[in-house]
This record gives C-alpha cells, sequence and structure tokens, in this order.
C-alpha cells in the first residue's frame, strides 16, 4: 500500500483496501511517501493547516504545471518484489498531488512497478479523472501492469463542498454550515469504504486466479 495522506482520507481508503487483503491471506506493507520539499513542507507539516487559502494555493503553480518535488521514500518501496500495488492519490488541483507524481518519476518507482500489477485509489470532490489517468500513464512508464482503478467523491455541488472541505482543513472538525449555508459532510463516507471493500475483494480475487 503505496500513498500520501496530509488529512488522512486517503490513508483510510489504503487501510480499508489492507484490512480486505488480510482477510483474503495476503501480507499487506504499508508505504507512506513524505513531503519534504522546503517550498512546501512547512505548510503541510501540520494539520489543520495554519491559513488554508494561503497553504492550499501554494502548490497550484507547480500542480498546473505538473511540477515534481522533494519527497521521502521508505525503505518498504526497496522490499520487492509485491504481487501487487495499490497507490493512494489524493487529488491537488484536478491531477495527482505532487508527492505521488514526485515518487513515480523516479528510479525507486521503476524498481517497484516494472513487471507489476498496480491499482490506483483517488479521492476527491470531484474532477477525480485527471488523477486517476495521470497516475495510471506514470505508473505504466515505470513498467507497471495497470489492472484497474476506483475513485471516491465527496458529496455536494462545488461550492458548498469547497467549502466543507476547507473549514475541515483549517480546523478539523466537521461543521454544519457556514455563515448561513448548510454544509454536506466532507472526506471519505462509510458507503466509501464499502466500494473500497468491494474493489479490493476483486482485486484479491484476480490476483488469486492469475496464480492457479
Amino acid at each position: 500500500m503505496l500513498y500520501y495522506s496530509y488529512s488522512g482520507q486517503t490513508r483510510r481508503l489504503l487501510d480499508t483496501a489492507a484490512a480486505e487483503f488480510a482477510t483474503r491471506g495476503y501480507d499487506v506493507t504499508n508505504a507512506q511517501i513524505g513531503f519534504t520539499d522546503a517550498r512546501y513542507a512547512r505548510r503541510f507539516a501540520r494539520f489543520p493547516m495554519r491559513n488554508v487559502w494561503p497553504d492550499m494555493l501554494s502548490v497550484l503553480p507547480a500542480q498546473v504545471a505538473g511540477k515534481t518535488g522533494d519527497i521521502s521514500i521508505p525503505r518498504e518501496v526497496s522490499e520487492t518484489p509485491y504481487d501487487l500495488v495499490c497507490i493512494g492519490s489524493p487529488t491537488w488541483w484536478s491531477k495527482a498531488s505532487m508527492p505521488i507524481r514526485s515518487f513515480l518519476k523516479t528510479d525507486e518507482a521503476r524498481n517497484l512497478l516494472a513487471g507489476t500489477p498496480f491499482a490506483t485509489f483517488v479521492v476527491c470532490r470531484d474532477s477525480w479523472k485527471g488523477n486517476l489517468d495521470e497516475v495510471r500513464k506514470l505508473g505504466q512508464w515505470q513498467g507497471g501492469h495497470y489492472i484497474g482503478g476506483m475513485h471516491v467523491e465527496y458529496p455536494g455541488d462545488q461550492v458548498r463542498s469547497m467549502l466543507s472541505l476547507t473549514s475541515f482543513l483549517g480546523s478539523g472538525e466537521y461543521r454544519e454550515s457556514y455563515r448561513g449555508v448548510r454544509l454536506p459532510p466532507t472526506n471519505v463516507q462509510p458507503e466509501h469504504l464499502d466500494e473500497v471493500r468491494v474493489f479490493a475483494a476483486g482485486l484479491a480475487d484476480r490476483l488469486m486466479g492469475e496464480k492457479v
């Protein structure tokens, strides 16, 4: 399970998938990418964010340009081979987050993925497709065998879901309303975790079938 997770939502998806694989007899290894780039790390080193909009917008130019940044890669990545690599990728401004993009362009990513099946898990308010496609293409470019992907979308329309998410990022708490505007729940919901279990079970069954 390889992922980056700032607020913990992507980690929730991967933890749920890991539990499903474990019930089917698979050993699961977790590998969390660290975001160490000096330009941004201070802003993303604490949760909740100190200044939500300035902190979020700090990565926007680099995200739009598809840039990479400095990251830390856990030793578990080098402990290959694996039967399957699950990549958890939060969506930043309609694209894969910089930490995940940065990892997928490293030599370590090639060593991990070359000749290995991989699947993607994407979290997003909306506009998830650019993230999923970017992770898929980079994983295939590194020699991985893409076998599927899933995404979960936070409830609500563009405006209200953004208000709900930024409120959570800035306070670490859920609010039902903001200045009289009723907010939908944000982040991963119980039904999303049910979807993850179904998807992970399908991946496990596929891998088992290929081994027979």
